[in-house]
């Protein structure tokens, strides 16, 4: 029985909660690494299998295998790139130069499959794939306008007026529908469209004094609307747009920083200034449960915290030449 409670002991911590809570016992954890490769610009990001890692040295795309790091393919663009992003089908993957106003795409698959989208004069400030990976949206400087592109049939669709760029533009669970958050004549409203032919589904304006962001619900029914700090107010709201509910904690004080729905769509959290996140009911939108964060957070016992260090080969030295430092940094 020991030898097999020290492998389980060695794969998670949680196997500290067989232990006592007056004696926890500590874990050696053991972490191969791999040689050091070079990387600029943004984080490398995985395949959605898995199977591949992208990575950007300036202006090439670095594509390895994600279990040898063997390099799969490079792709060269015209500019340093600024995004990577994957398409759903783990093939396709977009790289943004936004200081040239371009988008590059490249396959995996076919190395001499190759796509360029160019913004032009009106500039380029953030790209994505659409959830079925056959469209990419591009957003404009200045939110001049939404652009979607096809990469099927090479047509252009456009949505003027984004309020953002990054945020406020949410597809729903299935991909049939997206959302985008308008800002015209200093009033907010929101522009629903049918992604089959991406066109206008539902468009109507919205009760908030400065939209911050939107969440479909994951059941496709409400969408979630919250405003900008200074006012507490969340509201849900049909596809077509008829207010369902309204929602305010509290007024006078910095309100909502961020909202989420749970999976099954039943709940609604909203995490605000006040270090509280209140769990609401998605039928009444009303608060059931009122969780704190504290200043402190007190574990128990029973909770292993690991720190990573670094430990030097025996050739070197950490304390400035005399012997006396700590073999760990």
């Amino acid at each position: 029985a020991e030898p097999q409670e020290r492998a389980s002991l060695a794969t998670s911590a949680l196997a500290t909660e067989r232990r006592t809570p007056q004696q926890p016992r500590a874990v050696a954890m053991s972490l191969d690494f791999s040689e050091t490769y070079k990387c600029t610009g943004p984080s490398p990001v995985f395949a959605p299998d898995g199977r591949h890692l992208a990575t950007v040295v300036e202006y090439r795309l670095v594509v390895r295998d994600a279990e040898s790091l063997q390099v799969v393919t490079i792709a060269s663009c015209l500019d340093k790139i600024n995004a990577v992003e994957w398409a759903a089908d783990s093939d396709h993957i977009l790289c943004a130069c936004y200081k040239r106003g371009l988008v590059q795409c490249f396959s995996v698959k076919d190395e001499h499959w190759t796509c360029k989208i160019d913004e032009g004069p009106a500039g380029c400030v953030h790209a994505r794939w659409t959830p079925a990976g056959t469209h990419i949206i591009s957003v404009a400087e200045f939110h001049v306008r939404m652009s979607v592109w096809s990469l099927i049939d090479k047509s252009c669709s456009h949505v003027k007026a984004p309020k953002f760029d990054n945020k406020g533009i949410d597809f729903n669970a299935d991909g049939k529908f997206l959302a985008v958050a308008e800002r015209r004549e200093c009033k907010d409203a929101i522009t629903v469209i049918s992604t089959d032919s991406w066109t206008i589904a539902a468009h109507f304006s919205v009760a908030t004094t400065d939209l911050s962001n939107l969440r479909w619900s994951p059941d496709s029914t409400s969408i979630a609307v919250w405003d900008a700090p200074l006012d507490y107010v969340l509201l849900l709201y049909a596809p077509d747009g008829r207010l369902l509910h309204r929602y305010t904690a509290y007024e006078g004080r910095l309100g909502i920083k961020t909202v989420s729905w749970s999976p099954s769509g039943h709940m609604l959290a909203a995490g605000s200034y006040d270090q509280r996140c209140r769990v609401l009911n998605h039928v009444t939108l009303r608060a059931f449960a009122e969780l704190a964060h504290p200043n402190t957070v007190r574990l128990p016992s029973s909770v292993a915290v690991y720190k990573e260090v670094e430990e030097l080969s025996r050739g070197e030295s950490s304390g400035g030449g005399d012997g006396g430092g700590d073999e760990t940094g």
